[in-house]
């Protein structure tokens, strides 16, 4: 076996989306996949490639660079998860002590205390399900890493064995011909987003798999495939952000990781069984193998003997889940303000604003915000009040990269009324935004979308049923009209111009600018914001020559 290009030539690093300017977050994603290709193609004589990740951009990144090589063995080992501090605040959390500090709910002293005291273990990803774990735990889901080797504790013993355990998987990959197109499969694909939606995972990944798929040349996921697979998987897993109880990843891994999840899908009759993994055997000999291993028996019994937390209560079946009120993970509202479609973590609203029925309602006047720093500026300046509904717009990939808008929905979970507030933006969310939050708005507002339309004082509605999995996100009229009949209100929106400071953000760098044009003639982000070449060639030739 070759040596793997990370060994071989400098490594690529991604810097974390929810404290970097963002210009470049997802842009670097296809950036580091493609170099990563190049590096892989440096090597001729590679008969498999071992990939090494573990964060928000970086893993995606690697999982698309694997997933590109058809005839070539390969492994994924996933970087694992930092342990939780005693006594401090978790990676979401402590990112919001300056907005608490300015709102006078944290004092300077413990604000100090609390980003001193995070992280308990260098590496892994943050301690909560965010889109580094939940990149980990779909790379299990896709059979391209060892079962339970997602969300490991850094820097513990577990950590060294997998990476030497999926050395020798690749070794036997590569003896046994089983190839990477063996691997992932559409199969392998329906059963990663299962997992996704078992675990309650980022709405980043609904980008990232479709990258993946792309990259292996397989049929790409669409909206329709995530609503079908979302409606027959319940979320099983509870772990920070989502709750109830807000258990750190690591727990999740203690109590059984993916392969335990996995046997309850089994149970349920929906995973592909006969999917191939880097073990070199199904998932289904996988499972049987796992059922009855003695490495799922030890594990449970340190989490119960050390934490004093039971497997169970972190893992459960979907009958005690459906008890604790848990629901499935992803609604996609619809609506005059998103004609093609938004995104919701609709498993991740607070349960106190939704009603009995499951039903999350939120109808008033908007405050439209052109950039996520200005909403930022408002919120620590307590101009942002309980029943507040922000609107976010030009922060689709053509405004500034499609950058995450952490700050605000960080600052909304862990402010005291911001689980009464609700977002509507073009822009996408971290892993680790929970509440009222929509986003992925399509069209995004520079491309002409109705959200790029909207004026402070519009009256706007937000309806999501967290059970039927069914949303709408709507204009109703403005403040000199009143409510008006839906049919009336689509119309006005209609004959509005965009908001007359909508633009790009002027520090825009041009490498952004050139991937968000290349994305675009791809397909967008309902495509993984990929660079499909034969479709981006095919419309530069119709371009007229002079």
């Amino acid at each position: 076996m070759s040596p793997t290009p990370a060994t071989d030539a400098p490594r690529a690093r991604s810097a974390c989306s929810t404290r970097s300017p963002t210009f470049d977050s997802l842009p670097y994603r296809n950036d580091a996949s493609m170099v990563m290709r190049r590096l892989i193609r440096s090597l001729p004589n590679t008969k498999a490639v071992i990939g090494v990740a573990t964060c928000d951009k970086g893993l995606p990144a690697t999982m698309m660079a694997l997933a590109s090589q058809h005839d070539r063995a390969v492994v994924l080992v996933p970087g694992g998860s930092t342990l939780p501090a005693v006594g401090g605040e978790d990676n979401g959390r402590v990112q919001t002590i300056g907005a608490r500090f300015a709102n006078g709910e944290l004092s300077l002293h413990d604000a100090r205390r609390f980003g001193c005291s995070a992280c308990a273990s260098a590496g892994g990803g943050c301690q909560f399900l965010g889109t580094a774990g939940t990149s980990q735990v779909v790379a299990e889901g896709l059979g391209l890493s060892l079962p339970h080797s997602a969300l490991a504790p850094s820097g513990e013993p577990v950590w060294v064995d997998i990476a030497r355990a999926s050395a020798r998987a690749a070794l036997k990959l590569m003896k046994a011909g089983i190839h990477a197109k063996d691997i992932l499969t559409d199969k392998a694909i329906e059963n990663a987003m299962m997992v996704h939606a078992a675990f309650g995972g980022s709405t980043n990944l609904l980008l990232h798999i479709p990258a993946i798929a792309h990259q292996a040349g397989l049929r790409l996921p669409t909206v329709e495939d995530w609503i079908r697979i979302n409606q027959a998987v319940p979320r099983l897993v509870d772990v920070l952000p989502n709750g109830p109880k807000y258990h750190p990843t690591v727990r999740a891994f203690m109590a059984g990781g993916v392969p335990e999840v996995m046997l309850y899908l089994r149970e349920l009759g929906i995973l592909h069984l006969d999917a191939m993994t880097v073990t070199g055997c199904t998932v289904g000999e996988n499972l049987e193998w796992w059922e009855k291993s003695e490495r799922r028996q030890r594990f449970k019994e340190i989490l119960e003997k050390q934490e004093g937390v039971l497997p169970d209560d972190v893992i459960m079946s979907p009958e005690v889940a459906k008890e604790r009120g848990l629901t499935s993970t992803i609604t996609f509202p619809v609506g005059n303000i998103a004609p093609e479609g938004s995104v919701i973590k609709s498993t991740a609203i607070d349960p106190k604003v939704i009603d009995e029925n499951g039903i999350y309602y939120h109808k008033g006047p908007c405050k439209v915000y052109l950039s996520e720093k200005s909403a930022v500026y408002d919120i620590k300046h307590e101009k942002v009040k309980k029943g507040d509904i922000l609107v976010i717009i030009g922060t689709g990939p053509s405004g500034t990269g499609m950058e995450e808008t952490y700050q605000v929905t960080s600052s909304l979970k862990h402010l005291s009324y911001g689980k009464y507030v609700s977002l509507i933006t073009d822009a996408r969310f971290s892993g680790v935004s929970t509440g009222a939050c929509v986003g992925h708005v399509g069209p995004e507002a520079l491309a002409g979308g109705p959200i790029g339309k909207l004026r402070t004082g519009d009256i706007v509605e937000i309806r999501i049923d967290c059970r039927n999995l069914h949303g709408t996100v709507n204009f109703l009229g403005t403040a000199e009209t009143g409510e008006l009949p839906l049919g009336e209100a689509t119309k006005l929106l209609a004959t509005r111009t965009s908001h007359p400071d909508l633009a790009p953000d002027p520090d825009l760098p041009d490498d952004t600018k050139l991937w968000a044009a290349l994305q675009s003639l791809s397909g967008g982000t309902w495509r993984g914001c990929v660079y499909d070449v034969p479709r981006i060639l095919e419309q530069i030739r119709r371009i007229p020559k002079e």
